[in-house]
């Protein structure tokens, strides 16, 4: 029946070509074909998939509101499920942090969240122009794909994407010009053809990107920036949030408060759709009904997040065992560039986001296609494909974290010859 997807579904179709199999079913770090041949899943759904498959206390949750036949599309109507989700939300990260934020409901998925924050920065402002950074990726949208590095994907746009110019990320120019010299010089020139930004959107860590890491300090520069020249800050968090760095937001490294946050993916817990924007009070100044969306009121969504904020951000738990876990990770990944140093690889991340970096991105391909034929799934990122990058469940067992790192260091020899 493999024909059958051929046949029926478009050639836009990406990740079926990597693992050409049928899945079936899944639990916790490891998905099953319908052969039932296992895997090990080091992609977690691009980061929607955190706390793993099919998550117990998550499902049941989720079985129990859906066979009480609780609300489950309801626009931006009040529901008990949207307060709940709320009311956890202050309670165990707002409040924890310090953090004062509005929540604002796009449509549920990141580039949506990231299309209502640069409205949002353009009608607070009353400016144009948003600057972007090198190899950043924000969605497929077109405002989203406006400020997104990758060519290939910006092609797909078919028209001019306007209104957004790129500065380089953290070490783009290898260490050798200060930082934002040349953004700092844009801004103060009058001759320098700059429009005045509404806002800077910056991933703290580049997961499509190919795992670039910003340094705390570069973060607190660009924060610093902003706030000197009254521009909006936003982070995009859709993929790097929710613990994939270690703590709940991966600016807190950094110790920064963004203007504005855009979350998806692993907020809602069990793989279900959800996105927020998380805005200062004081920029909150729509009008009713001037950004919506058919689906932002995703309750199934809003009942997993709930648990899973309530089961594992209560306490400190889990991010110290997504650092620990992600010292395991980088201690094999430098164990494997070293012994292969005719590879040239860097590595790459922090928390549980991490890459291998080839020289040669056919080196890369090679990697990802022979971690599969062995039963482990990572993908590859950057802008010609020459990361291979590992994104495992935070909730990942330690033997099967080390599973699948035996794995990936047999798939990277078998590569090198």
């Amino acid at each position: 029946m493999m024909n059958l997807f051929a046949d029926l579904e478009s050639e836009v179709r990406s990740y079926c070509r990597t693992w050409p199999v049928v899945f079936d079913h899944a639990v916790g770090s490891r998905m099953y074909d319908e052969n039932g041949r296992s895997y090990l899943d080091f992609f977690a759904g691009a980061g929607a998939l955190n706390y793993g498959h099919n998550q117990p206390e998550l499902k049941r949750a989720l079985l129990e509101y859906l066979e009480r036949d609780g609300v489950t599309h309801g626009l931006d109507m009040h529901t008990t499920a949207k307060r709940e989700l709320l009311a956890a939300l202050r309670e165990h990260v707002f409040a924890p942090r310090g953090l004062d934020y509005k929540v604002q409901f796009p449509g549920p998925t990141g580039t949506n969240a990231v299309e209502a924050a640069l409205k949002l920065a353009r009608k607070v402002t009353g400016r144009e122009s948003i600057i972007s950074f090198t190899h950043g990726f924000h969605g497929m949208t077109l405002g989203s794909l406006s400020v997104t590095g990758n060519a290939m994907k910006r092609g797909g746009a078919g028209i001019p994407l306007v209104h957004a110019t790129p500065m380089p990320f953290d070490n783009y120019l290898d260490g050798q010009v200060p930082d934002f010299l040349w953004f700092e010089r844009l801004l103060a020139d009058s001759g320098s053809g700059l429009n005045a930004p509404a806002a800077v959107i910056v991933e703290t860590v580049q997961g499509e990107g190919g795992i670039n890491v910003a340094r705390p300090e570069w973060l607190r520069a660009l924060a610093d920036l902003c706030k000197r020249h009254d521009i909006l800050l936003i982070v995009d968090d859709v993929q790097m949030g929710c613990g994939r760095t270690g703590p709940f937001f991966s600016f807190e490294v950094a110790g920064i408060e963004p203007d504005i946050v855009c979350l998806s993916k692993s907020i809602g817990g069990y793989g279900l759709p959800l996105a927020l924007v998380l805005l200062r009070p004081e920029l909150d100044v729509w009008s009713p009904g001037e950004h919506n969306g058919t689906f932002r009121g995703n309750n199934p969504a809003f009942v997993t997040a709930t648990r899973a904020l309530e089961l594992f951000w209560t306490d400190d738990l889990l991010p110290a065992q997504t650092a620990t876990k992600g010292e395991v990770v980088e201690s094999a990944l430098t164990a494997i560039a070293s012994k292969h140093a005719e590879l040239d690889i860097a590595v790459r991340g922090r928390g549980l986001a991490w890459g291998l970096a080839f020289a040669d991105a056919d080196v890369a391909a090679k990697v990802v296609t022979g971690a599969f034929d062995r039963g482990l799934l990572i993908e590859t990122a950057g802008a010609d494909g020459e990361v291979a990058k590992l994104m495992p469940a935070l909730t990942i067992g330690h033997d099967e974290l080390g599973e699948g790192l035996e794995i990936l260091t047999d798939a990277v020899a078998d590569a090198a010859h």
